[in-house]
Parts: C-alpha cells; sequence; structure tokens
C-alpha cells in the first residue's frame, strides 16, 4: 500500500489516499479537534472496505463496493498515519482515537476484530480509544458478540467507544437513509444493555440530522436508557451524494445557538446531548467519508465537481461551484 495524494491542514484534518497493491484507492484521515492539540487528541479514521455496499445517500464512501480489506491492510493505514509522527511507536496523546469510520460498514469485516486485539501490543499508547461507528445490519449478530469479548478484555473502563449511526426515529425515513435491512431499535438496545458496563464510555446514537427528517426523543426513550445512551447530533455534511440526492443539513452549522431548542428537548428527558459540528474548513479540505477518493477518481474519470456550505445564504444549501 502506498499513499498517492494527500490534502489538509496539520492543524485539522489531513486526509490521504492511498492504492492498494490490487490497484484500488482507499482513504484514510488524520485529524485533531482545535484548541486541542495532538498531545491532547489525535483521530485516526481508517477504511475497512473498498467501497462500501450499504451505499447511504448521504455518504461517498458508499457503492462500488469490491472487497473486505485484509487486517495487515487496515494496520498499514494505521502505521503510514503515525510512523511519520512517531517512529517508535510511542504515541503519547492522552487520548489516541482510532475509528473504524472511513469508508465502510465495519461489522461488515471479521478482521476489523483481529485489528482491536492487536492494537494494544503495536503500539505504546495509553490513550488508546478504538471506536466502531455501525448501522448494525442484519446478519452481524457474530461479529457483535465477539466484539463484547474484545472489548471487556482489551478496552474495559471507558477505553472503547461504539456507535450507532441511527440518523431519524421515523422507520420508513430511516430506511431511506439506510437502505440496508438492519438491527431495530429494540435490538440495539438490548445489545447495548450487554454490551454497557459500570465505568464504560456511554454508547452514542448518532443522528446526522437531515431537513425533514425528524428525532423523537419519546420514541428513543421507550427503548434507551439515558444512563447508558447518549445522543449525538452532526450537520448532514455537503457531499457529492447529498447534493445530488437533494438531502439537506438540518443544523444550523453557523450558528450553533440555533439547536438549543432541539437539544434541549433531549435533555428535559435525561440524555446527554453532543452537538458535534466539527470543523467546516473540513468541506473544504474534503475530509468528509469517502469524500476525497470520489473527487480523485471522478477527477481521473473527467468529472470536476467541488461543493461547500455557504454562510451567507445558509438554508441548509450546498453551493455548487
Amino acid at each position: 500500500m502506498k499513499i498517492i495524494k494527500k490534502i489538509g491542514k496539520e492543524d485539522i484534518a489531513i486526509c490521504y489516499i492511498a492504492e492498494t497493491e490490487k490497484g484500488e484507492y482507499i482513504e484514510f484521515v488524520e485529524s485533531l479537534e482545535p484548541p486541542l492539540g495532538r498531545e491532547q487528541k489525535w483521530v485516526l479514521i481508517i477504511s475497512t472496505l473498498v467501497g462500501c455496499p450499504v451505499d447511504c445517500p448521504i455518504c461517498d464512501a458508499g457503492g462500488n463496493y469490491k472487497r473486505k480489506l485484509g487486517k495487515e491492510e487496515m494496520l498499514a493505514q494505521i502505521d503510514l498515519m503515525v510512523l511519520q509522527r512517531f517512529p517508535n511507536k510511542e504515541i503519547p496523546s492522552k487520548k489516541f482515537k482510532i475509528q473504524f469510520a472511513r469508508m465502510g460498514e465495519p461489522s461488515l469485516n471479521r478482521e476489523v476484530l483481529d485489528v482491536l486485539g492487536e492494537l494494544p501490543e503495536r503500539y505504546i499508547a495509553p490513550g488508546l480509544m478504538p471506536c466502531i461507528s455501525t448501522v448494525a445490519p442484519n446478519g452481524t449478530d457474530e461479529f457483535f458478540e465477539e466484539l463484547l469479548y474484545i472489548k471487556e478484555k482489551f478496552y474495559p473502563k471507558g477505553k472503547f467507544q461504539l456507535q450507532f449511526s441511527i440518523h431519524t426515529t421515523d422507520e420508513k425515513l430511516r430506511d431511506k437513509l439506510i437502505p440496508v435491512k438492519k438491527w431495530d431499535f429494540r435490538k440495539i438496545s438490548t445489545y447495548g444493555e450487554k454490551f454497557y458496563k459500570k465505568g464504560d464510555r456511554k454508547i452514542t446514537l448518532n443522528f446526522a440530522l437531515a431537513k425533514d427528517y425528524p428525532i423523537d426523543p419519546d420514541i428513543l426513550l421507550k427503548y434507551f436508557n439515558p444512563d447508558k445512551f447518549l445522543i449525538k447530533i452532526t450537520p448532514v455534511n455537503p457531499t457529492i451524494k447529498s447534493v445530488k440526492n437533494k438531502v439537506k443539513s438540518g443544523i444550523d452549522v453557523y450558528n450553533p445557538e440555533n439547536n438549543n431548542e432541539l437539544i434541549e428537548r433531549f435533555r428535559k428527558k435525561g440524555f446527554e446531548v453532543i452537538l458535534s459540528i466539527g470543523e467546516l474548513e473540513e468541506n473544504k479540505i474534503g475530509s468528509n467519508c469517502g469524500q476525497f477518493v470520489r473527487r480523485f477518481i471522478e477527477e481521473k474519470a473527467g468529472i470536476k465537481e467541488s461543493y461547500s456550505y455557504v454562510e451567507s445564504t445558509f438554508k441548509n444549501e450546498p453551493e455548487m461551484h
């Protein structure tokens, strides 16, 4: 595997495109959380598949699915980012987060579990905290059962983060945003109750909130215990696919206080809420999931397209230029 292109800023995010030995393109990212420096928090986001069969309408990583990446191919992504900064594999970051959330649904690749089992021995990293972000497709029960064992053995007491991407509480609209058979809320809740132990991080219910796609705190409260689950709300990023599919963000990214009423509805029900807007500069960098590699492939094919939020006319309308 070799890096063939990268884009970004050292103080925000750098997105890499790599070519596999089979001539395929994947991407991975390292990012910071300004104003925190790398010594406080360093996040690596890696791919687990080449393409993704889930093909969500807001994610540029979806479609063009070819295969699962092997354990060594996933570790190579991490090594490429680690070794250029910490050649001795000693990572001093207080929080060294590795997210299996770039290209591909991680639960469809059993070798993700092998990577999780090897990480603690591969790096000297007291702050190591892996994160699995998943839509929980049907047929992945065995993966998640083994994940329970791995979390308890290697990452107890808050050293692991599990996130379920849900996006809306309307089941029919949820099927539009996540077009694959998947666990329902009851099954996610039942698994979460087994997964969560005292001292663990709360399990995240993630909503990339789209305009006209509701999220109802009363529905969530029927299934999810606020002592074990938290709510994370993010905007729909202006990816190529979200623009083409006309899925607009329901979050005001320029005036976060305008989202307070929505957040307060969940807090009144006892949920901890995280509003995660991130750095808008990342939209220009192209470090949203699958965005950089899709641009690269389309530019090679003679397709040139870019996009960004426009602050002066914010109506959740990305501008094409």
